[in-house]
């Protein structure tokens, strides 16, 4: 049996509203879901994405947000958005930049070819294509 794909990806932010808009901005679409969940003990936003993935931000109620994101902590490192071409990373790096979002610009590695910007948690994110033959 093969492992099931990845469905959905769940990040908490410590300010749901202003992730909430910036990331409406980045895939150029709202939230399909907003709402509170186990009896408001956490408040969600979820974008679906392409190819029926969700993409969800979460704050806990009576919580303080803490540490700052760190790749180099145990957890996550970054979350990657599948982009089918190079052509296709060229026209997100403008779109990155048309949206204010400071980037690194495309990276080329054998492996494939990447662009790495932050969320406004500082969270790790990536556009990527594989190499095109």
């Amino acid at each position: 049996m093969a492992f099931p794909g990845l469905q959905h990806v769940a990040l908490t932010v410590s300010d749901l509203e202003r992730s909430t808009a910036w990331y409406a901005a980045l895939f150029g679409t709202g939230p399909v879901l907003d709402e509170d969940e186990e009896g408001g003990r956490f408040h969600h936003t979820v974008f679906a994405l392409d190819g029926g993935m969700l993409f969800g931000l979460h704050t806990h109620q009576g919580r303080e947000s803490g540490d700052a994101f760190d790749e180099e902590r145990t957890g996550l490192d970054h979350v990657g958005f599948a982009v089918g071409s190079h052509a296709e990373l060229e026209e997100w790096a403008g779109r990155l930049t048309g949206l204010g979002i400071a980037h690194e610009g495309i990276k080329r590695a054998h492996y494939g070819s990447g662009i790495s910007f932050r969320d406004p948690d500082g969270i790790a994110l990536e556009l990527f294509t594989f190499p095109e033959s």
